[in-house]
């Protein structure tokens, strides 16, 4: 693996064979799917169920909650750890759906890089371009997998000019497609001149590969008839004309994207992609954090809380907060500084997810994803370290886009409702705040689904039918300044202000002229639409 600066030492062998990446894309362009098979291929599973498998034997391994099995989406971020050849991948699969971006957003501050999944027909969709935009503002390296080029898709030439138009980022051909929809055979392997070849009767078939000696090479016409075969010819004489080379360091600085072909549905394409992550994915990098930045090498151990999930077994209350190890070597049974409440922690049960089936962690080193399971001390943003006040920094939280009261369907059962609101708040799920008058909550969302997606869980989890209630409310703000000038603010405006989970003081909105009206009246307060999850 390449060094990527000149001064910093060489990592230990165990952490600078980790990988730790997200998987992004639109929704439905087939990432779940490629999730599976990357499973698969890491001998994690033994067979991939597709997302809408028939019969509970072959749900997809990485949806758990209900919702997503009945829906075929995916809606919380799942983390999975396995081997694949010298590597230890830790991926995080992310919601697609765009009413879920929080979440994800969340999850790009906890991996080293993103694989950008995108659909042979369609090219580069609007969540895509979204999501690319949050991995850009973090400089993270892109890799990019072009799936389901078994239907009928677009030219080669204009996905990748779309992708270099759209993103602004440099794209270079590792494999390029042989065919496409009925007549796809497989890719021509640009890195290695190979060829590799779909078997379209078995979809868990690891790919045939041919090794040839170039495209000139007489025993190509074997393989590949001849209309294909001028074509492939012709078309990378041109990509090797007009694109550039790989240049792996280009690729760690995330300033060039390299492209792989392929049909994950068919296992097709997968493991040169996995290859490609080994070979030019970063190895863990350093953390940012107040007052100083967390470098993987270090001896003592430090890691950061990017998401808690609630319930993952219905069968007990539990709750995980999933950590990326910042540094370190971790053992199971350490003790541990939380360093918000400035407590130790024993961490005696930490777990690896292998999609919805956990195991008990004996060791984690920099870069891994571990479980916490906790009753409600981790949150989203807290840093545990070996004593040292360290805070992990560049956490966010948005202000919702949605506004909705909520009401317990037994008024006497309002007890219960608070406390279900508060787990969903503390892992991230929704916004709740609690207005300065009156009775009640005001629940917080970015996309509509995400009200469905709670209602749904707080009847599951809590046995407590709730039914949303339109709010006056359209949007939030967190007020900033002096304690004085916010408790004088929030005294003139009390029919505006509520408090959120963490007590902080927030601004509830009808209109954008009452944001404009606190700029001018209140010049010592401010009003901002995300806040640092943090202390």
């Amino acid at each position: 693996m390449l060094d990527t600066s000149t001064n910093r030492p060489e990592l230990p062998p165990e952490i600078a064979r980790r990988r730790t990446f997200a998987i992004i894309s639109h929704p439905d362009a087939g990432k779940t799917t490629l999730t599976e098979k990357f499973l698969l291929y890491g001998g994690a599973i033994q067979m991939a169920g597709q997302v809408r498998a028939k019969g509970e034997a072959r749900r997809t391994r990485s949806d758990f909650m209900q919702m997503e099995k009945d829906r075929g989406i995916s809606v919380s971020a799942s983390a999975m750890s396995f081997d694949f050849g010298n590597f230890r991948f830790n991926l995080v699969d992310t919601p697609g759906h765009s009413d879920f971006s929080e979440d994800t957003y969340r999850t790009l501050t906890a991996v080293d890089a993103a694989v950008m999944v995108i659909d042979g027909a369609k090219g580069v969709e609007s969540q895509t371009q979204k999501l690319f935009e949050v991995c850009r503002l973090r400089d993270l390296p892109i890799l990019t997998f072009c799936n389901k080029m078994d239907r009928e898709s677009r030219d080669t030439f204009d996905i990748i000019d779309e992708i270099q138009e759209n993103l602004a980022i440099d794209v270079t051909p590792a494999s390029w497609p042989i065919g496409m929809g009925r007549e796809f055979l497989g890719c021509y392997d640009m890195l290695n001149d190979r060829l590799e070849l779909m078997d379209r009767a078995d979809r868990n078939v690891i790919a045939e590969t041919i090794q040839i000696d170039g495209l000139d090479d007489p025993r190509l016409a074997d393989h590949v008839p001849a209309h294909l075969l001028e074509k492939l010819q012709e078309e990378v004489e041109m990509a090797k004309e007009l694109l550039p080379q790989l240049d792996p360091q280009a690729v760690l600085e995330g300033h060039m994207t390299p492209i792989w072909f392929g049909s994950a549905i068919n296992s097709f394409g997968v493991k040169e992609l996995m290859d490609g992550i080994g070979s030019y994915g970063p190895e863990p990098q350093v953390q940012t954090a107040q007052p100083r930045e967390i470098a993987p090498e270090e001896k003592k151990v430090s890691g950061f809380v990017f998401k808690v999930q609630a319930n993952m077994d219905p069968k007990h209350r539990d709750r995980v907060a999933f950590v990326r190890m910042a540094s370190g070597h971790f053992k199971r049974g350490m003790k541990l500084t939380h360093v918000r409440t400035k407590k130790p922690m024993a961490i005696s049960n930490p777990v690896l997810f292998l999609a919805s089936d956990r195991e008990l962690a004996d060791e984690a080193w920099a870069g891994d994803i571990i479980g916490i399971p906790n009753h409600g001390q981790l949150r989203i943003g807290d840093t545990l370290t070996e004593g040292e006040a360290l805070r992990v920094s560049g956490i966010p939280s948005f202000a919702p886009e949605l506004l909705q009261g909520i009401r317990a369907g037994d008024p006497l059962k309002a007890k219960h409702l608070e406390k279900a609101l508060m787990q969903f708040a503390e892992e991230g799920a929704a916004k709740v705040f609690k207005p300065m008058i009156g009775s009640g909550f005001i629940v917080g969302v970015v996309g509509q689904l995400q009200f469905e997606v709670l209602a749904s869980r707080i009847e599951m989890e809590y046995g407590l039918p709730v039914r949303f209630e339109q709010s006056q409310f359209t949007s939030a703000r967190w007020v900033n300044g002096e304690r004085q000038a916010v408790e004088k603010f929030a005294d003139m405006n009390k029919q505006h202000i509520s408090y959120d989970h963490d007590g902080d003081v927030v601004f509830l909105t009808r209109l954008q002229w009452d944001i404009d009206r606190v700029a001018r009246d209140y010049p010592d307060v401010t009003l901002t639409a995300t806040k640092e999850m943090m202390v």
